[in-house]
């Protein structure tokens, strides 16, 4: 019996580990969190949320992450047959979570969409990977830093200068404002400070279970901050609904895929994969928000090549 069961999870190691597989997974992923710009602008439409509405918008977010939280936790409970909740000293790292990498970042993640554009959000969003070296190294003393980290670094910062300023740092043509692009960099480096929180906490709790109860109940409390605040959501067609649930599924979905890859593959190996995140984020809005002529913009263009260019060498 042991002997079966070591077979069947090599089978399974081998079959996560070849390179086909892990490139259209990966691929999968990254599909689904750069089809979450386009996604959130489209809701607002669907919902008839303004861009000055904070409440609804902060209501719409945590329909969302409570919908992707219990996606998470009936998913990994089903494959653990058994119902899975954190022990009574990890709720504190739950809280940490809900408050960082749902809650702050998604509710300055949705202002930024409300006042940029799809192709502008998916690459200064980007910025998060190199924000992550920077903490890793200098506050949380996970890694050791190296030239390849500096020179990736730069260059993916060079590429957010230029989508900012629209390549002329000294006059910020980019169209720069502080409730677009700079709640999108505050977004991106709350997003590295919570990746950097999980890998801290998981050494006392299992990733998976932090992350469904930290999106459930981050999810929650927005619904509640958006209900009181006065928030409300007015379908105009019945795809608000379907949106919703993939929205949902984005965040389920393409975590879990990644944690897959993460486990049976070198972390290098995943991590390298994300430059196609922005890429798939400005493609995405393109179609969808039909953005193609900003995305074909050479600064565009640019900043794209230097942020995927960044991430490359970072983790190379």
């Amino acid at each position: 019996m042991n002997f079966v069961e070591r077979s069947e999870g090599e089978v399974k190691q081998v079959f996560w580990m070849r390179m086909p597989v892990v490139f259209l997974a990966a691929f999968f992923c990254c599909a689904l969190w750069g089809s979450a710009s386009p996604s959130i602008k489209i809701g607002y439409e669907l919902f008839s949320i303004g861009a000055d509405d904070t409440p609804a918008r902060i209501l719409f977010a945590g329909i969302r992450f409570t919908i992707a939280g219990l996606m998470v936790i009936l998913y990994a409970s089903i494959r653990s047959r058994h119902w899975l909740v954190p022990k009574r000293e990890s709720w504190k790292y739950v809280a940490v979570l809900a408050l960082t990498q749902t809650i702050l970042q998604y509710i300055f993640f949705y202002m930024a969409l409300a006042h940029t554009s799809g192709v502008r959000g998916s690459i200064i969003n980007a910025a998060g990977t190199f924000f992550s070296i920077f903490l890793a190294v200098a506050v949380f003393h996970f890694e050791k830093l190296t030239i390849q980290k500096v020179l990736g670094s730069l260059l993916g910062f060079a590429g957010v200068v230029v989508i900012v300023t629209g390549g002329d740092a000294s006059t910020m043509s980019g169209g720069f404002s502080f409730a677009g692009e700079g709640a999108m960099l505050l977004a991106a480096f709350i997003s590295a400070s919570a990746g950097c929180f999980i890998k801290l906490f998981s050494k006392h709790e299992d990733p998976v279970v932090l992350s469904g109860w930290q999106f459930f109940i981050g999810g929650i409390v927005m619904v509640l901050i958006g209900t009181i605040a006065g928030g409300k959501l007015h379908m105009t067609s019945s795809a608000a609904i379907v949106l919703i649930l993939y929205m949902g599924f984005i965040s389920a979905g393409a975590y879990t895929l990644w944690g897959i890859l993460l486990k049976y593959n070198p972390v290098s190996r995943i991590t390298i994969l994300g430059f196609m995140n922005p890429v798939m984020g400005v493609i995405l809005s393109a179609i969808f928000l039909r953005e193609g002529g900003e995305a074909l913009q050479w600064t565009t263009v640019l900043a794209l090549v230097l942020v995927s260019l960044g991430i490359v060498v970072t983790n190379r």
